[in-house]
């Protein structure tokens, strides 16, 4: 595991987390919660204000990556029942998996070793070597992600037998539908791109219909249960030469780009050339946007909240400054906002 060299300065007490998708708690999608943030104010509103607390000639770039089944329960030879991750399939064919406790994939599993075999309803999976291969922990107790070899087709068994990640903190699980974006459009995400679910078809009508722009990037997500201190893992993207331009006009003419979540900042910021414009880029990505290494294209952001100590938070407080990342968090946890990937939003304008 990759560890960070710098840790988010921004601190706030326990939050509560959101139990369930909104629409189950009879709230639509884009009437959740929103904290819009600057230097001059904080406001509280509901997601379908967002148009108005931006500006004509704005681009919002969201990411159209959509959330597969990525968890199964599976049986080790060493550990009995377990919970396995399917992070994401390497290019050479090999998988990097998560091992987890049973039932709930309440921890992670870290006394895993080489050749333990996982074994699923239509697989097997057997692991080879930590991933990255380093045998770093920021735990210093084991690791966490391992390469792994599948027997059968883990594809297939995830689709059939999967379910989507989830940690236990829900009241009850939820299907894969609950999972997806308006804006998934490109199965790959072990988890959902979260920043994204509160819109809805008729807040992007309004958002186009007031100047502001819309434009996607891909970024498959991988599992988000970093330890403390742990980096993001490497992950598969794509910045199309349509969004690079149009990122590049909006800069031009004075509009803000706002990266609608970490994952759509992640793959902006690794798509910037020397000149600090963005190009059209593909593969996989290592880059990590924090305050030592800020964003070069990205002036704004809509994001979930994060947890502390959570890499994420690093990301938030590159884009926004932490002072103003600190005003936010504090507000959010006087005001009741709820966390996690079906909680509230913030709008962070620098």
């Amino acid at each position: 595991m990759r560890t960070l060299d710098e840790t988010p300065a921004t601190v706030f007490t326990a939050p509560e987390f959101a139990p369930s998708p909104a629409e189950a708690r009879g709230v639509r999608r884009d009437a959740t919660r929103l904290l819009v943030a600057s230097p001059d104010d904080v406001v509280h509103a509901r997601f379908h204000d967002l148009a108005d607390h931006l500006r004509a000639g704005d681009l919002l770039v969201v990411n159209n990556s959509a959330t597969v089944a990525a968890q199964s329960d599976a049986v080790s030879t060493r550990h009995g029942p377990v919970v396995v991750h399917a992070a994401a399939p390497l290019d050479d064919g090999t998988w990097v998996v998560e091992v987890r406790a049973a039932p709930h994939a309440a921890r992670a599993v870290l006394d895993a070793q080489p050749g333990d075999r996982l074994t699923l309803s239509g697989a097997t999976l057997d692991l080879l070597e930590p991933y990255p291969p380093d045998g770093s922990s920021p735990t210093g107790r084991g690791n966490r992600l391992w390469r792994a070899t599948a027997t059968g087709d883990l594809d297939r068994t995830m689709a059939r037998h999967g379910r989507p990640i989830s940690y236990g903190y829900l009241d009850r699980p939820y299907p894969l539908a609950a999972y997806q974006t308006v804006f998934g459009t490109r199965p790959g995400s072990a988890e959902m791109a979260s920043a994204g679910r509160p819109f809805t078809a008729e807040l992007v009508t309004r958002l186009v219909s007031r100047g502001i722009a819309i434009a996607p990037v891909t970024l498959h997500t991988g599992v988000s249960s970093q330890e403390a201190g742990e980096a993001p893992q490497p992950e598969r993207f794509e910045v199309t030469a349509t969004t690079a331009a149009a990122a590049n006009a909006v800069r031009a003419g004075g509009g803000r780009v706002v990266a609608v979540g970490t994952t759509v900042t992640r793959a902006l910021e690794s798509a910037v050339d020397d000149a600090g414009r963005a190009v059209a880029r593909a593969g996989w990505t290592e880059h990590l946007v924090t305050p030592a290494s800020p964003p070069r294209l990205v002036t704004g952001l809509v994001t979930g909240w994060h947890d502390p100590a959570a890499s994420h938070l690093l990301l938030v407080e590159a884009v926004a400054g932490r002072a103003l990342t600190q005003a936010a968090y504090d507000a959010a946890v006087a005001g009741g906002y709820l966390w996690h990937e079906f909680g509230d939003a913030g709008l962070l304008l620098p």
